[in-house]
């Protein structure tokens, strides 16, 4: 039961993040709130709900983190830790490359709330640095935190799992509104760096 819990929570917080981010419940959004309200709230209310959908996976995790899978202890723990280590640098990385007010909403906030020009200008498309060792650093970072951790249970591997499949379709249908966006730009970006793991090329 549990784990039927674990799974419900953890798909239903996938498919919420992932209907909030189409350009097409933008539009409806948009409509919805005035041009004005949009830009200056919607990223900031759009991680706020994120957070909040995911709290009851995190629930489960920390109160039934189920019988252990593997345990290990001395220098593999180490090197598995900083793996993480890695993954968390990283990660931190890709966001303050993108800018992270922006990527967290505060900066359209500030811009709101100080009653100044919104939209904020546009953002380039981001190539170089980890960007251009792979095209979903985010992604790429994050399953290094969540699969090198010495001790993985049973819910936690779940979590993982369930994480990892949405983390590789997200990444392809962000790519389709990236492509709407950006065009030919994204497709040559797309052609030359890796998608989801660095120096490995699958396909486009």
């Amino acid at each position: 039961m549990i784990v039927f819990g674990l799974v419900v929570a953890t798909i239903l917080f996938a498919v919420l993040h992932s209907m909030l981010a189409r350009l097409a419940i933008k539009a409806r959004i948009r409509q919805a709130l005035g041009e004005r309200r949009y830009e200056g709230l919607y990223r900031l209310g759009y991680n706020f709900f994120a957070v909040l959908t995911l709290l009851p996976v995190v629930l489960v995790l920390m109160l039934w983190p189920g019988a252990a899978v593997w345990t290990v202890d001395g220098w593999v723990s180490w090197l598995l830790r900083g793996v993480q280590l890695i993954g968390l640098i990283g990660l931190t990385m890709s966001v303050l490359q993108i800018e992270g007010g922006r990527f967290l909403g505060t900066s359209q906030l500030t811009a709101y709330m100080r009653g100044e020009p919104l939209p904020l200008p546009d953002e380039p498309l981001t190539t170089n640095g980890v960007y251009g060792w792979v095209r979903h650093p985010l992604y790429f970072f994050s399953l290094l935190l969540l699969w090198f951790t010495p001790q993985m249970t049973t819910n936690w591997l779940v979590f993982v799992v369930l994480a990892t499949i949405y983390f590789l379709v997200g990444s392809l249908l962000e790519e389709r509104t990236m492509v709407e966006i950006f065009g030919e730009q994204y497709e040559a970006y797309r052609q030359r760096v890796p998608w989801m793991v660095p120096f490995i090329k699958v396909g486009n």
